[in-house]
């Protein structure tokens, strides 16, 4: 399979992906946990990722799919989250081309963030939300929070209050509430974790 193959079916794997998303979400059934549909879908995706970089010797980056192609990838690999493994080789294999110009550098800061707060860790750039105490979505916790902007913009990313607001519009967009029972809603989440490889 040439590289404008693999192009094609990443773009239309992400595109997939996202579509089942917003159907779900319309039928208000996305946000109670893990959906085993959304699952599914991202455990098919990743092994369809898994064969390109076996195809390709390398992560899909822009010399291989274009820049349409290495963005689908990465969304693909930020939605595997019921696939710690896969998650971390791709953070790996992404850095590697990150470092020779050929993905999107934001892309990392994204896939390790989520990867630390799955993990039970801070993360750094401030990327990955959850609901706080008082209802409001917010930032997971962040390492060094004092030094978060200079870090953010390193990379590219916007001021973390823009961003904010943003989360929170397009969360009241799409009907996302606050979850009736917060505790119980983390509890559920540590469960999860633990048990598909999160955490020990």
């Amino acid at each position: 399979m040439n590289d404008e193959n693999w192009r094609e079916r990443l773009i239309a794997a992400a595109r997939h992906d996202l579509e089942t998303r917003a159907r779900l979400a319309r039928e208000g059934v996305l946000f109670d946990g893990y959906h085993p549909e959304m699952a599914a879908l991202h455990a098919e995706n990743a092994a369809l990722v898994e064969h390109a970089i076996e195809a390709l010797s390398a992560w899909p980056t822009r010399k291989h799919v274009g820049d349409d192609g290495a963005s689908a990838a990465f969304l693909i690999a930020q939605h595997a989250i019921g696939l710690p493994a896969f998650q971390r080789r791709a953070l790996s294999l992404m850095l590697e081309a990150a470092g020779e110009g050929e993905i999107n550098i934001v892309d990392t800061a994204y896939l390790a963030d989520r990867i630390a707060v799955f993990e039970g860790r801070a993360q750094t750039f401030g990327t990955q939300f959850d609901w706080d105490a008082h209802g409001q979505l917010s930032p997971a916790p962040i390492a060094d929070p004092t030094n978060i902007e200079d870090r953010r913009a390193s990379v590219g990313l916007p001021p973390l209050a823009d961003v904010i607001a943003e989360m929170r519009a397009h969360a009241a967009a799409e009907g996302e509430t606050p979850p009736a029972d917060l505790a119980q809603r983390r509890e559920k989440f540590e469960a999860w974790a633990k048990l598909v490889g999160w955490r020990a």
